[in-house]
């Protein structure tokens, strides 16, 4: 996907872009590329690639979730700022937080928001799994985003803490996600969520399939979650 198809596409959905956030795009590929020689970020490199699997596949959150009265965002191991810097860079207004439990990461989330001139981005070094007791971020967030960071019964027992009542948990994953959200049910309701619905796609180009699940927090998530840290992973919530 070019940058002219990338542009298109998004304003055939609704988000178009000023030459400014092209250019923001521009120099964030730049900087993925440059520091992805000193770290590994990903292993997509390739600039059209780019543009369609992170950037444009980051974004497909808003055509499903209306984000222009949503104030504040948390994106759990969001890696190299996927999906919540190409969001923030089309949705200026978002107050987003960054939860990341690598450091090295989090330097360079701070140098890339400084970059690119955006205001409102808080990155924390941490686990999810101790950020969610944190009284400053545990159910504060009218939004949770996370992309391809877990299977989705554990996913939720990071994610949710984060949720305020009312909020909404977004999973992205990719294809064939039956199995794993239905093994998840039980975890969804343990950690006071509701799956609200399911959205099915595929991205352009043949560049295969994807899912969003779209989770509702219906009530408070009970003090003793998220467990301590490694426990979701080793003994996921059934």
């Amino acid at each position: 996907m070019s940058k002219e198809q990338f542009a298109l596409r998004l304003a055939e959905r609704g988000i178009a872009l000023e030459p400014g956030q092209m250019e923001q795009f521009d120099t964030y590929y730049r900087l993925l590329v440059e520091w992805n020689n000193k770290m590994n970020l990903t292993a997509i490199t390739d600039e059209d690639e780019v543009y369609l699997k992170h950037f444009y596949d980051s974004l497909t959150a808003a055509f499903f979730v209306s984000l222009a009265g949503i104030n504040n965002l948390a994106d759990i191991g969001s890696g190299a700022g996927f999906p919540s810097l190409p969001l923030k860079i089309c949705f200026p207004h978002l107050q987003v937080t960054i939860i990341d439990s690598l450091q090295k990461r989090i330097g360079f989330l701070e140098l890339l928001t400084k970059e690119l001139g955006l205001d409102g981005v808080t990155a924390v070094h941490a686990r999810a799994e101790d950020a969610g007791h944190d009284p400053q971020l545990r159910e504060t967030f009218e939004l949770v985003t996370a992309r391809a960071v877990a299977r989705l019964n554990v996913l939720a027992e990071y994610c949710l803490p984060f949720v305020r009542v009312g909020g909404y948990f977004l999973a992205m994953k990719g294809a064939n996600i039956s199995f794993e959200l239905n093994e998840a049910k039980q975890a969804i309701k343990k950690l006071g969520g509701k799956t609200d619905r399911l959205e099915s796609f595929e991205l352009p180009d043949g560049a295969g399939e994807r899912n969003i699940v779209i989770i509702e927090k219906v009530t408070s998530t009970a003090r003793a979650y998220p467990r301590k840290a490694g426990v979701p992973a080793k003994k996921p919530l059934r």
